[in-house]
Parts: structure tokens; C-alpha cells; sequence
């Protein structure tokens, strides 16, 4: 079988593995929506401090980006509770020694986060709609922010992999997930602007992951994008993907001699 067969299979096994909890399922798709309308309500009277965002945008205009980002990223983060689980039932030792390659084993769990990934930011942004939200970047800006989402789901489901793999433990995983995301969470434009933040906010924004997924996904659904932003922003994302894959497929190796 091909490689892309495995994949396809693995990510048909990962999807199984969702839908058999269906509490778990509800809420990934409840808990963007509960973020979405509490930021949406609290914080909606901050589009009336000079110099936030752009003039005539609504704070659920400004903040739907950044909802649909979070969820992707907090998403991803838990990816590696299937490689600890797959460890601890002896699972993972038989998929290393079947026909299927260690990328394709990486890449189904990619791939299935991501697709989960897209469909909440579906849900989100048809919801913002009903409230009211308005994006005039029409199909190409959707389409240019679900790309941002599956690079962003790439780049942390992949480091959350690596994480499992290298500590086997779900503490652990669940300590560095945390304590990584959510202060990259804050140290972004999600759901304040940064030119309203500190200076060392907005610089330290620059180097953010999360925020290149932000920006380029609420620049894409504007009306005259700076599409050399976007694109920017997202090959910075397309690279750190890359690299990120690369790192949590070579975890494997550490797998195995720990074995």
C-alpha cells in the first residue's frame, strides 16, 4: 500500500477514536462558540478606543479570526493524548513494525486535527455571521484563513506529537501544551489589538506563531487585503510546519530506543 493509504487509514482510525466519545465531539464544537460570544459581549466596547483596529470594524468582526485560530491551536495541542494512549496499549509498537511509515503514522494525526480544525472554523464563522459579523474578503479570504488554520493545526499537533513521544506521559504533555499556548495566546492580536498593548507585547507578537495565523487570516477576509502580508505570514507557518513534521517523525527514533 502507498503511503497515502496508510495515511488515509490512520486518519480513518484517529476520526473513529473522536466520534466514539460524543461528549468530546459536542464540546469541540460548543467551546469556540462559548469563546466566541463571552469575548464577543465583553469585550465589544473596545472598538470604541482611538486606534483600534480599522474604523467601522465591530469587535465580532475583529475577534472571529482570532477565535478560529484559538480553536485550532488549543485543539492541536492535545493531539499527542493518542500517541501516550497508542503507547500505553502497546498500539504504537505495533504500528512501527507494520508496512506504514513513520511519516504516514505522523501525518494521519495531522491530517484528522486539521480536518477538525476546518469544520469548527466553519461552525465559527457561521455563527459570527448570524450575529451579526460581516467579512468582505468573500470566498478567497475563507479560503486563504482555512489554509492558515491547517498550517497552525500542522505546526502544533506536530509539537504536540514530538512532546508525547519524547515523555510518554500524559502530565507531562498536558504541563507543556498549557504552558505553551496560552501565553502565546496573550502575547498576540487574537483578541486585543497589540498597537493598544505594551511594546514588548507587539514585538514579541512578531515572533508568534499563532499570531502570523491571526493576522493573516483576519487580513484575508478584509476588504483590500495586503496580500504580501498574508502570504508572508503564512509561508512563515508553511515553513514552521514543515520543520515541526520533520521534528516529531524523527521522535520516533527516540521511541524506539527507549523502548
Amino acid at each position: 500500500m502507498s503511503a497515502l493509504a496508510h495515511t488515509t487509514m490512520l486518519a480513518a482510525r484517529a476520526s473513529r477514536s473522536t466520534l466514539r466519545v460524543p461528549v468530546f465531539a459536542v464540546m469541540q464544537v460548543v467551546q469556540p462558540l462559548i469563546w466566541l460570544l463571552l469575548f464577543g459581549q465583553l469585550f465589544r466596547s473596545v472598538v470604541d478606543i482611538p486606534g483600534f483596529a480599522e474604523p467601522g470594524t465591530t469587535y465580532l468582526e475583529f475577534i472571529t479570526p482570532g477565535v478560529v485560530m484559538m480553536t485550532a491551536m488549543f485543539g492541536a495541542a492535545w493531539a499527542g493524548t493518542g500517541i501516550v494512549e497508542d503507547s500505553e496499549r502497546g498500539v504504537m509498537d505495533h504500528l512501527l513494525a507494520s508496512p506504514a511509515s513513520r511519516l504516514a503514522i505522523q501525518l494521519a494525526s495531522l491530517v484528522w486535527f486539521a480536518a477538525v480544525a476546518v469544520a469548527q472554523a466553519l461552525v465559527v464563522l457561521g455563527v459570527a455571521w448570524l450575529c451579526g459579523a460581516r467579512f468582505d474578503g468573500g470566498a478567497t479570504g475563507l479560503l486563504v484563513l482555512l489554509l492558515g488554520v491547517v498550517l497552525l493545526t500542522f505546526v502544533f499537533a506536530a509539537t504536540s506529537n514530538a512532546v508525547a513521544l519524547l515523555t510518554r506521559q500524559q502530565e507531562a504533555l498536558i504541563g507543556i501544551s498549557q504552558g505553551l499556548t496560552i501565553p502565546l495566546m496573550f502575547l498576540s492580536s487574537a483578541v486585543m489589538d497589540t498597537r493598544l498593548s505594551a511594546g514588548w507585547v507587539a514585538t514579541a507578537a512578531r515572533f508568534n506563531p499563532f499570531d502570523w495565523a491571526v493576522v493573516a487570516g483576519r487580513e484575508a477576509l478584509a476588504g483590500d487585503p495586503d496580500w504580501g502580508l498574508v502570504w508572508g505570514r503564512l509561508g512563515l507557518l508553511a515553513a514552521l510546519a514543515v520543520a515541526m513534521t520533520a521534528l516529531a517523525t524523527g521522535a520516533f527514533r527516540a521511541y524506539r530506543r527507549a523502548a
